[in-house]
């Protein structure tokens, strides 16, 4: 992908590609490029997770380069 995309607008379009291949209407070529564009999305996606998951990681880590555990409250 020349364009790099937010998180979101990936989750986003691989929602879209799920929703079309559910709804069994597409052309078996249309769904074979569909499917591969949804598989080059979720590794993006979660090379993306990849990356915050290290930011985290550095933002929590003490001067002394010892690790900082803090519980997060997720509120839903």
């Amino acid at each position: 992908m020349s364009n790099p995309k937010s998180f979101e607008e990936n989750m986003q379009r691989l929602e879209q590609i799920v929703r079309a291949m559910e709804r069994g209407d597409v052309a078996l070529e249309e769904s074979l490029k569909l499917f591969q564009e949804g598989t080059e999305l979720v590794r993006s996606c979660g090379k993306l997770l990849d990356d915050a998951e290290l930011q985290v990681k550095k933002i929590t880590t003490a001067a002394d380069g010892s690790p900082v555990e803090d519980n997060f409250d997720v509120e839903l």
